[in-house]
């Protein structure tokens, strides 16, 4: 029975050989410079039923053999041309028949790559059902898995659109259609990989982030390993459910809680040993000063003779007036008061109508880096290098600002590190149409102190020792768009420096970069639009904070009992309390 099917095959091909209009000869070999090619299993046809009469093999050989000219084709230019029918080119089909029955397997080398099973059939259906942290722990390795699948599925219909491309590039192809109809196929093919590699980033996004969540759960499952290990032996039966679950609550929220409440105490000296952002270079002219308070003292910060920025004490060593009541003349700061005159180091080089004694005031070690003015505060020696604050690559800056605010520096950035109370604060500013999440999380590295808010496509950074870096990803003022800032095409970028002026007030340095849109930076006046527009979100905010403050003054804990989603903001807390009690080792530090 096979061997009248293949002499049937035989015949047939060689009866459609002989037709005029395909005048280049029927081969069986592989092409190797196209991707196309047909595989032909005999049995199929052969086996199409139980017991075939010689009919249905003559109609299973008639079904190869077209199926074999239908499918597997490749064009090529002919090396003759037919005159008389006016066609060039010509037809070539490729078959790939094994030996006695048989077929020869000819996969691609890329196929393996995506010979991976649909990872959801393995997984167990939870809904509704609440899951122990090992549980939680597998659905997030599920969840990677199937980001794993899809991102391979969408790579495949990469590839399997460029054949496309390839098919329809082929000479013959072009021969016989229009230039027209070409454009408009190629047109529709350019599309498709368009979508298709679009659909790629947002995969790579979706792998990126449900990284991220595994890390947060294997976080969770150790520090549940840790508590068991940690168990005494006497807690190991306890007397009843009832009262397990009540001590259970109680230790948590004992674990979980921070105490901040009453009177701010004075700032330990441990937390000045660090860099501070005072100023932008650009507000500080050569002939102007700046009067600041850093950590409940006076200083006042102005150019030297050489360009470079000191900061010295507020206060005359003659008669204690405050220096920045006066001017600045070839580099030195004049006192009003009987004109003496000091240099950025402090020294004391002219002191009109009597005899220059040798006097100094104290000055704070000061740098000028990346468009910024530094200051270290502290006792210990500064350490040698400052760290960057500039915006990431591709952002231009389009507004630098300059507040002070009548709230203690801590409690501003326990705001700046929580995002989930923009939807209910900021309603008539950046937050106005925002839909409120059924759950708001702030994923991060078990050992960090950044990371990115889950459903919002916002990245952000706490700095020791006072920086809060965020980027938002926008799609038009005002507007959020997408679940991680890299599938957003535009995006904003902001700076909030605190500075500790007392502990009751806080200097703001706030500095706005975006990633388009660059021409807004020519617009005139635009600065007073930005100020006005940043005042207005603090102000949302202030009448907030203002409140915690008075509470807090009062003996109230604001950090009663902390979430999910304030993670950010208490680890701020950890990472300070550490600085201020001498701890050996920051917690969070990488």
């Amino acid at each position: 029975m096979e061997g009248q099917l293949r002499s049937l095959s035989s015949q047939l091909i060689t009866k459609i050989s002989k037709i005029s209009l395909f005048p280049s000869k029927i081969t069986t070999k592989v092409n190797i410079h196209t991707s196309f090619f047909f595989l032909i299993r005999w049995q199929l046809f052969a086996n199409f039923r139980p017991d075939p009469d010689p009919n249905s093999v003559e109609m299973s050989a008639a079904i190869a053999t077209v199926a074999a000219l239908a499918l597997p084709i490749s064009f090529s230019r002919s090396s003759k041309i037919s005159s008389k029918r006016g066609i060039s080119g010509g037809f070539r089909v490729f078959a790939i028949i094994g030996e006695e029955g048989g077929s020869i397997e000819r996969k691609k080398p890329w196929n393996t790559l995506f010979e991976v099973e649909y990872p959801r059939s393995k997984l167990q259906r939870s809904d509704g059902k609440f899951l122990d942290a090992y549980q939680a722990l597998e659905v997030a390795r599920f969840d990677i898995q199937f980001c794993d699948w899809k991102a391979r599925q969408d790579v495949l219909a990469i590839m399997l659109l460029h054949e496309k491309v390839v098919e329809v590039l082929n000479p013959l192809a072009r021969e016989f259609k229009s230039i027209g109809t070409l454009k408009k196929e190629l047109a529709e093919l350019q599309e498709g990989l368009a979508q298709a590699h679009n659909q790629v980033h947002i995969s790579e996004a979706r792998v990126s982030r449900a990284v991220d969540k595994l890390a947060y759960m294997e976080t969770l499952v150790n520090d549940k390993i840790m508590q068991e290990r940690t168990v005494p032996e006497d807690d190991v039966s306890p007397p009843s459910t009832s009262t397990r679950s009540a001590e259970s609550m109680k230790n948590r929220q004992a674990r979980r809680s921070l105490n901040v409440s009453g009177p701010v105490q004075p700032y330990s000296p441990r937390l000045k040993n660090f860099w501070y952002p005072i100023a932008f270079s650009a507000d500080l002219k050569d002939d102007t000063m700046i009067p600041l308070d850093c950590f409940e003292e006076s200083w006042v910060l102005f150019r030297g003779k050489d360009g470079k920025p000191g900061c010295v004490r507020n206060t005359c060593a003659h008669r204690a007036c405050p220096l920045d009541l006066g001017s600045v003349h070839e580099g030195r700061i004049q006192c009003p008061y009987h004109g003496w005159e000091y240099s950025t180091d402090g020294k004391c080089e002219k002191m009109p109508s009597t005899k220059l004694l040798n006097v100094r005031i104290k000055a704070l070690p000061c740098f000028e880096q990346e468009g910024m003015i530094w200051i270290w505060p502290g006792e210990d020696p500064p350490t040698a290098s400052l760290p960057s604050l500039l915006p990431p690559s591709g952002f231009q800056i389009h507004a630098e600002i300059v507040m002070e605010l009548p709230v203690e520096h801590g409690l501003l950035l326990d705001n700046l590190l929580d995002l989930a109370h923009a939807p209910f604060t900021h309603t008539s500013t950046f937050a106005k149409g925002w839909r409120v999440p059924s759950m708001v999380k702030f994923l991060t590295p078990a050992n960090g102190l950044q990371g990115y808010w889950d459903p919002y496509p916002i990245d952000m950074e706490f700095r020791p020792p006072c920086m809060v870096l965020s980027t938002i990803g926008i799609s038009k003022p005002g507007k959020l768009e997408g679940q991680s800032t890299r599938e957003c095409s535009t995006h904003l970028h902001q700076l909030h420096v605190c500075l500790p002026s007392s502990r009751n007030k806080t200097r703001l340095l706030y500095r706005m970069s975006l990633d388009f849109a660059p021409i807004l930076k020519y617009v005139p006046f635009i600065q007073y639009v930005w100020r006005h527009f940043a005042e207005q979100v603090l102000n949302e905010d202030l009448r907030l904070v203002l409140g915690q403050q008075e509470r807090m003054l009062k003996g109230a804990n604001i950090w009663n009992l902390p979430v999910s989603y304030d993670k950010l903001g208490v680890r701020y807390r950890l990472w300070r309390n550490s600085v201020e009690e001498g701890c050996e080792q920051e917690p969070f530090s990488k």
